[in-house]
């Protein structure tokens, strides 16, 4: 007796292979992250400021902001928008597995675990992170 295997992510939780509603593959993922994180820094430049002359030392919590700035994005835009600012230009949403609204606590989690790292770049076979498996969303193509 064989198991089936899936011949595409997304196969398994009744996406298609391609098209709308597919799972968003890594290239869009890594830009859509480097859109935001851009966006987030020059959010934190503009409103905090940045002095490259500060030492660490002196910079204290200055050197977080923009990690701050990219969370807070994060939880805002993704209930509100279904998906962060490079998610939306790229082509992609943040959804619920199943169907309905995300809700609140769903991007807080997920945007916990995204800003540690080590969840978003462990994927299973329908390359969702951890941090997405965790908070029961799934990353497609609008």
């Amino acid at each position: 007796m064989t198991d089936a295997v899936n011949t595409y992510p997304g196969e398994r939780l009744g996406l298609p292979k391609t098209g709308s509603r597919s799972i968003a593959r890594p290239g869009r993922r890594i830009g859509a992250l480097l859109i935001d994180y851009a966006a987030a820094t020059i959010i934190a430049t503009a409103f905090f400021g940045y002095d490259q002359f500060a030492l660490p030392s002196e910079a204290g919590a200055t050197l977080f902001t923009p990690m701050i700035v990219f969370a807070v994005l994060q939880m805002l835009f993704i209930p509100l928008l279904s998906g962060g600012p490079g998610h939306l230009i790229l082509g992609m949403r943040v959804v619920r597995l199943g169907s309905g609204w995300v809700g609140l606590w769903r991007p807080i989690v997920r945007t916990l675990l995204l800003v540690v790292v080590i969840p978003a770049v462990i994927w299973d076979a329908d390359q969702r992170g951890l941090h997405d498996k965790a908070a029961g969303l799934v990353l497609i193509r609008a």
